[in-house]
């Protein structure tokens, strides 16, 4: 079976759906709440998907990890029994590749990890090669040097693209790639653009920006007031340092606040949590939950610093008889983190770019609208071997 045919069956393939357990109709006690959270975490299989471990050193020797999933693989080629909303799979058909098959590269963003990609990974087992990683402070990677050193430097974006780029030196080392990023994901792939654009030009096959900015956040009100958003910015990198020397304190706070906690998270990761499976609302508040506070802290300051317009630039081709590389922006268009108007902007700099808006998404679009984005990014797959150059 080859690899353009398989990944039309990659974009129906959802992987499995957790026992759903109505969170939002328990309205008895906060104990009753908090087992039902312990209920969803034991029967859901979000985030249970494993491939074979690597680590990257990046320049400053920070260790990087990611996971392979390799095409084809025994353990991962099992093809599901249906596409997830019960219809079954259609046999696939094979079909001669015209170039070599790329190997897709996701970066998660700001308070993820890499278990975010649960169902695109889910539907690209066996069907392409893929790598998947944690940013530096997320997941199982280190926190940077210049961070647990005293003075704990915050994190540029600039760093994540460096990041970026040692892990594909040591889990791509050679082909076509095609690079996914989620928010802060794109961000990082922007700064990989901005400092090594040879690169870009001669390995990247394809680019996705799904839920991203290049710049302007500053100017994001996150649905309030933006006189009030403009205080709190002037005092929010303060207060995240202040607590970042208290975690103990901060994690046993989360856990007093929990249930507003976790209505602030399906406030700002869903366009409309109440269709959203309760397990995979409760796996979003985990993933987030995870990340350290003084992480928390260490990231913040990139966001107001991150303008990468003119990167953009340079995922538009080298021109002559270099295709550009396709591009997918893709974005909810409820997202109030990064709005769409951010990826609207995005793709109007990219003009090989395919806008796509989902109605009724939030920023969080792997996790809520798993079923388009898998659509979208096996498009973009199929498209990305037929425009690349067959020899690198």
């Amino acid at each position: 079976m080859t690899w353009p045919r398989r990944m039309g069956v990659a974009g129906l393939a959802l992987g499995a759906v957790a026992t759903t357990v109505a969170v939002d109709r328990l309205t008895v006690s906060r104990a009753v709440r908090r087992r039902a959270r312990l209920a969803l975490d034991a029967s859901g299989p979000y985030g249970s998907l494993r491939g074979t471990p690597g680590t990257a050193v990046a320049d400053d020797g920070t260790a990087l990890y990611f996971e392979i999933d390799e095409p084809d693989a025994p353990e991962a080629a099992a093809r599901p029994a249906d596409d997830g909303a019960g219809g079954p799979v259609p046999e696939p058909v094979d079909v001669p590749a015209p170039a070599p098959a790329p190997t897709v590269v996701f970066s998660h963003g700001y308070c993820l990890n890499q278990d975010v990609w649960h169902f695109q990974r889910a539907a690209l087992r066996g069907a392409a090669r893929a790598v998947y990683w944690d940013q530096r402070g997320h997941g199982r990677s280190q926190r940077g040097r210049a961070q647990r050193e005293p003075g704990r430097r915050p994190v540029t974006i600039e760093q994540l693209g460096r990041d970026l780029k040692a892990v594909l030196d040591a889990a791509v080392p050679e082909g076509p790639v095609v690079l996914v990023g989620h928010s802060m994901g794109g961000m990082t792939m922007m700064a990989l653009a901005e400092q090594f654009p040879a690169y870009v030009a001669e390995r990247v096959a394809g680019a996705a920006f799904l839920s991203t900015s290049a710049g302007n956040l500053a100017e994001v009100t996150y649905g309030f007031p933006a006189a009030a958003v403009r205080a709190v910015r002037r005092v929010l990198p303060g207060v995240l340092r202040a607590l970042g020397t208290q975690p103990d304190l901060v994690d046993l706070g989360r856990r007093a606040a929990g249930d507003l906690y976790a209505g602030l998270v399906r406030r700002y990761s869903f366009g409309a949590p109440g269709d959203v499976d309760p397990g995979v609302v409760r796996f979003a508040e985990r993933l987030i939950e995870s990340v350290p506070v003084d992480v928390v802290a260490e990231f913040y300051p990139a966001f107001g610093l991150h303008e990468k317009w003119r990167a953009l630039e340079l995922f538009n081709g080298t021109g002559g008889s270099a295709a550009a590389p396709p591009v997918l922006v893709l974005a909810g268009d409820r997202d109030e983190i990064t709005p769409a108007a951010h990826s609207e902007r995005v793709a109007a700099a990219l003009p090989a770019a395919e806008l796509v808006l989902l109605p009724g998404a939030g920023h969080l679009v792997p996790l809520e609208a798993p079923r388009e984005v898998n659509d979208q990014l096996a498009r973009l797959l199929a498209r990305s071997i037929q425009t690349h150059e067959p020899a690198l």
